[in-house]
C-alpha cells in the first residue's frame, strides 16, 4: 500500500453528473425511501456484515441495455421494476465489523446524484451506528454514486474519523491534470466529482493495488473495466465472499447475457472480459457474491444455465 498525502493542481466544483445525463433525472419508478429501512445481516468467517441501502437510482435503457435489441428491452426493464424506457437499480452498501474496525465499502451519493439515493447516513443512524465511528472507507471506484457522500453540503467529512482506500490505478486515472484534454467530454463531470471527493480525504488516503489487504482477510482484487482502477474485495472464510462493486451492475442482465456491455463502462471490452471471468469463477468456486446495484440485499451465488448464468439469491 502507498499512503498518499498530496493532491496538486486539480480544479474542483460541485457538479458530478455526466455531460448530457439529463435522462438520469427521470421520474423515479419506485417511491422515494422504498429501501430506506432495509437491513440484512450475515456472518462470514471473522466478519460481520450488515447490508444497508443508499436508496436507488433510475437509469435509462440505453445505459442498462445498450446491446439489447429494441424489442427485447421492455420485458427486461419490467423485470427490473421499470417501464419501457428506464428502470431502477438499488444501491447496497455493506457495513463490515471485524475486530475494532467498522468498514464501509463505498458510501453512496449523498446529495450529488439523484434524490432517490443518498440514504446511507440516515440508515446508519437508524441502525444505531454513528458515522463518526466508521474507521475505514474503501472505494471500489470513484463514480458519484459510490463516493459522492464523502463531503456534507457544509463542506465537512461525513465520516470524519475514517481512513480511506482507493486503488492506485483509479487515483491515477481521475487525478490526471490533463484529464479533460485526453478524455471524452462525457467523462468530465465524473472527473470533477472524483477529484472533489478524493481531495477532501487527501491527508488520510491510502492507494492500494491488487493483492493488498485492507485488514487481515480482506483482499483487494483487480476488476478493471467499469473504470480503469475498479477493484472488488474478497473476504476470507467458508468458500469466500466477493464484494463486486460495479464489476457486474445487474444480477439479471449480465448473468443471463454475459456478452452484453453496460453503458457506463469506461473500458467496455475490458469490463466485459472482467465481468465474464468474475461470474465464471464464482459459479465454479461457489463463491458468495454481494453486488452494489443488485436486487436488495444483493447477496447470492452464480449458477450456470443454458450457456449463461443465473443469480440465485441467498
Amino acid at each position: 500500500m502507498t499512503r498518499f498525502n498530496k493532491f496538486a493542481d486539480l480544479s474542483l466544483d460541485r457538479r458530478t453528473f455526466l455531460a448530457g445525463s439529463a435522462s438520469l433525472a427521470a421520474t423515479s419508478l419506485i417511491p422515494a425511501g422504498a429501501f430506506a429501512a432495509e437491513t440484512r445481516h450475515l456472518s462470514h468467517g471473522k466478519f460481520d456484515l450488515t447490508v444497508l441501502s443508499d436508496g436507488f437510482l433510475t437509469l435509462p435503457a440505453e445505459v442498462i441495455l445498450p446491446d439489447a435489441a429494441p424489442e427485447e428491452r421492455p420485458a427486461i426493464l419490467r423485470r427490473l421494476g421499470g417501464d419501457a424506457a428506464s428502470a431502477p437499480v438499488q444501491v447496497n452498501i455493506p457495513l463490515i465489523r471485524t475486530g475494532n474496525e467498522l468498514i464501509l465499502v463505498d458510501i453512496g451519493s449523498g446529495g450529488n446524484f439523484q434524490e432517490s439515493a443518498g440514504k446511507l447516513a440516515g440508515n446508519l443512524r437508524a441502525a444505531g451506528v454513528d458515522p463518526a465511528s466508521i474507521t475505514k472507507v474503501v472505494f471500489t471506484h470513484v463514480h458519484p454514486d459510490h463516493s459522492g457522500a464523502t463531503v456534507t453540503p457544509e463542506g465537512k467529512l461525513l465520516y470524519p474519523n475514517a481512513d480511506y482506500f482507493v486503488s492506485a490505478a483509479e487515483w491515477e486515472f481521475w487525478a490526471d491534470p490533463d484529464f479533460e484534454r485526453k478524455r471524452p467530454e462525457a467523462l468530465h463531470g465524473f472527473a470533477k466529482g472524483a477529484k472533489r471527493d478524493l481531495s477532501a480525504v487527501q491527508d488520510r488516503l491510502t492507494l492500494v493495488k491488487p493483492g493488498d489487504e485492507i485488514v487481515p482477510g480482506m483482499h483487494v482484487l483487480d476488476t478493471r473495466g467499469h473504470t480503469p482502477g475498479h477493484i472488488s474485495l474478497r473476504l476470507d472464510g467458508d468458500d469466500g465472499l466477493l464484494i463486486t462493486g460495479d464489476a457486474a451492475t445487474s444480477n439479471i442482465v449480465f448473468f443471463e447475457h454475459p456478452d452484453w456491455h453496460f453503458g457506463f463502462d469506461t473500458e467496455p471490452e475490458i469490463a466485459l472480459k472482467t465481468r465474464k471471468a468474475l461470474i465464471e469463477e464464482a459459479a465454479t468456486s461457489r463463491t458468495k457474491l454481494l453486488g452494489y446495484h443488485w436486487a436488495y440485499p444483493g447477496i447470492g451465488h452464480a449458477e450456470r444455465k443454458d450457456g449463461a448464468f443465473v443469480f440465485v439469491a441467498d
